[in-house]
C-alpha cells in the first residue's frame, strides 16, 4: 500500500477493530476534555494520535489502558470492557497490553535488565533466572547492546531510555503497544531509527500500535492512520492524505505549515531513493 506522499507501508491493517471507544467523556472539575468521543483501532495498524495542547491525547491513552476511569462511555479491548471485568480477567487482559510512557518510567533503583525482567516475574511468574534470560532477548529486540542491561536508567541517553522502556513494554509479548510521545527529545537520526524499529517490530510480531505523537516525520513514515483530537472528540481518523485534506484550521496549519511541508518533502525524498537505485540497476 502506498501513501499519498509515496511512502510504502509494509502491509495494510485488517478491518478488525480490537479497540472500540464509544461515547467517552472525561472531565476534570469544570474542564471537559472529551465529550462523546468515538474511535476504533484496527488489528495490525500503527495509529498516530495528534491534537493541540490540552486536547486529551494522553488522557485518552490512559483511559483505554485502564489507568484512568472515564466519567462516561465504554472502552472495549478484544470485545471486552476492561473496566467492568473482575480482577482476574482484567489482569489477564492487561497482560496483552504493553505501555511505553513519555519519559520511560523506568525504576531508577533497578538496572535495565531488572526493569525488563520485573513484569516477567510479577505477571508471568517466571523465576529470576528465566526472566533475566528472556529480558536479554527483549533488550536485543529493542536494539540495545547486551552491556546496556547492567546499566541504571541514570546512565542512559535519551534514546537508550526509550529503547529500554520499549523492551519492557514488549516483555509479556503484548498484542497492543501504547506509546506516549516515543520520539520526544530524540535527535532526528535517533527518532528515525526508532520509527523504523517500530515498523519492523509491528510486522514481525503482528503488533497493533496506538501512538500519541507530535512528530510529523513519524506520522509520515510509520503510521497507517492518523486520528486528530479536536473539539473534545476525534475530528477525523483516516490515512494521512485524507486527514491532511480535512477542512479544519488546526489540521491545515499542522500538516501544511513549514514543518509539515518539510516532513512531506523528507518522506518523498526517502521513498524516491529505492526507485532511483532500482532504475540505475535496470
Amino acid at each position: 500500500m502506498t501513501t499519498a506522499n509515496g511512502a510504502t507501508q509494509q502491509r495494510p491493517a485488517t478491518r478488525e477493530a480490537i479497540i472500540e471507544v464509544r461515547g467517552l467523556n472525561n472531565r476534570f472539575g469544570s474542564n471537559v476534555v472529551h465529550e462523546g468521543l468515538d474511535l476504533d483501532i484496527y488489528r495490525g495498524e500503527i495509529l498516530g494520535v495528534v491534537g493541540g495542547s490540552g486536547s486529551g491525547k494522553s488522557v485518552l491513552l490512559r483511559s483505554i489502558v485502564g489507568l484512568h476511569r472515564p466519567n462516561a462511555g465504554q472502552v472495549n479491548l478484544f470485545g471486552q470492557d476492561l473496566l467492568q471485568l473482575p480482577p482476574d480477567q482484567r489482569s489477564a487482559l492487561e497482560r496483552r497490553i504493553g505501555v511505553l510512557f513519555q519519559r520511560g518510567a523506568l525504576f531508577s533503583s533497578l538496572t535495565v535488565l531488572e526493569n525488563i525482567a520485573l513484569p516477567l516475574i510479577e505477571h508471568a511468574g517466571l523465576s529470576r533466572k528465566a526472566a533475566a534470560e528472556l529480558a536479554a532477548v527483549k533488550l536485543a529486540l529493542a536494539g540495545l547492546p547486551a552491556r546496556a542491561g547492567a546499566l541504571y536508567p541514570a546512565d542512559l541517553s535519551g534514546g537508550m531510555i526509550k529503547r529500554a522502556a520499549l523492551a519492557r513494554a514488549l516483555a509479556l509479548d503484548p498484542d497492543i503497544l501504547f506509546l506516549d510521545e516515543p520520539t520526544a527529545g530524540l535527535d532526528p537520526i535517533g527518532a528515525a531509527a526508532f520509527d523504523q524499529l517500530l515498523v519492523t517490530l509491528r510486522d514481525a510480531f503482528d503488533l497493533t500500535v496506538f501512538m500519541v505523537t507530535h512528530d510529523l516525520d513519524t506520522l509520515y513514515t510509520a503510521c497507517d492512520r492518523i486520528a486528530v483530537l479536536s473539539q473534545k472528540r476525534v475530528l477525523v481518523a483516516d490515512t494521512l492524505e485524507v486527514v491532511a485534506a480535512t477542512d479544519d484550521a488546526w489540521i491545515q496549519e499542522y500538516f501544511h505549515g513549514p514543518r509539515g511541508r518539510a516532513a512531506a518533502v523528507a518522506a518523498n525524498s526517502a521513498s524516491a531513493r529505492p526507485n532511483l537505485a532500482s532504475s540505475k540497476q535496470e
